[in-house]
């Protein structure tokens, strides 16, 4: 069981390539906040990350940024000149074409991939908030060839486009989130961060998360739990909520709730039957546990999560919207 492999796939983390910004000075993008994380890469020349409040950060060709939150920022050729706000029908335009924004004047020297990440909103556990707000992958970060090789190929599909590169592109862009976010936990921010993200990095919890997310549904107790990664209940009971921040018994509710949502979401599986998947010895123990996380009943979570979801699919948002 690969713990950051299964919380990615629950929550259905996709990658989507909004588009390719080849930028000739003077230029300045304004980006405001969107609903989903943010992903810049440069494949040539250099540009300014902006973000309000924070000194401006120097990107350099090879360097990637991930803005989880979807913060506003700016993109720009320069530390401190002006900003455009987005020009969407401007964008619209260019994207239809070949997925190339041009910006400024001048000939362009800057090129810049830009993609965003969206998730499953009826998982919870939390991945892209436990993140800073910017995450910064300078090219040639020690470990960090594997995501170089990677945006070799983007840059090459870009360059050359053959059949399917849209699939491609967001493929690799997939790929991408996975190498920074491996940049990351090596890189051991000097910050604590108290989270199950963070508690990879410990061999012990890291164990004990990964025997929750291989088998949700046992009747897991502190003491079996320990047994299990061979330490003692005041150890377990001491350090897991040190390193995640909630206690097993907290964290694997909140697992297991995640999983039935999807569950009672997209299969017509018998709510009895996800309850005793996720671990409860009866439909009535589990619609109780059920109800107080979500404040709905399973049965009615069911109905409205569909409609929801049969709803008009919306494309996924850009960095620019």
């Amino acid at each position: 069981m690969d713990l950051l492999a299964d919380v990615l796939r629950v929550a259905g983390v996709r990658g989507t390539v909004a588009a390719t910004v080849h930028a000739g000075d003077p230029w300045g993008l304004r980006l405001f906040r969107i609903s989903a994380a943010a992903f810049h890469a440069v494949t040539a020349g250099t540009a300014w990350l902006r973000l309000p409040g924070q000194p401006p950060l120097r990107l350099m060709p090879g360097d990637v940024v991930l803005l989880p939150t979807g913060s506003e920022h700016g993109l720009a050729g320069d530390a401190d000149g002006p900003l455009e706000p987005f020009d969407h029908a401007a964008s619209k335009a260019s994207l239809a074409t070949d997925g190339r924004l041009d910006v400024g004047t001048q000939p362009a020297r800057t090129r810049i991939l830009c993609a965003s990440y969206r998730h499953d909103p009826a998982v919870t556990t939390p991945l892209f908030t436990l993140l800073p707000e910017v995450v910064h992958v300078p090219a040639g970060t020690p470990g960090a060839g594997p995501l170089a090789d990677t945006l070799r190929l983007l840059s090459g599909e870009l360059a050359e486009p053959g059949p399917a590169t849209t699939t491609l592109l967001d493929r690799l862009v997939d790929v991408l989130l996975i190498q920074v976010l491996r940049a990351w936990l090596r890189a051991e921010p000097t910050t604590p961060s108290i989270s199950w993200l963070r508690a990879l990095n410990d061999p012990t919890i890291g164990a004990a998360l990964t025997a929750l997310h291989a088998d949700p549904g046992r009747a897991w107790t502190l003491a079996s739990l320990a047994r299990h990664v061979a330490v003692s209940r005041a150890t377990l009971a001491r350090r897991f909520p040190a390193l995640v921040g909630e206690t097993p018994a907290a964290y694997l509710t909140r697992w297991r709730m995640d999983l039935a949502a999807r569950r009672l979401r997209d299969t017509d599986d018998p709510i009895e039957v996800i309850a005793h998947a996720v671990g409860y010895t009866s439909e009535y123990a589990f619609s109780r546990a059920f109800s107080r996380d979500r404040a709905i009943p399973p049965g009615r979570y069911r109905a409205q999560s569909r409609t929801r979801h049969a709803a008009p699919a919306q494309p996924p948002a850009a960095p620019f919207t």
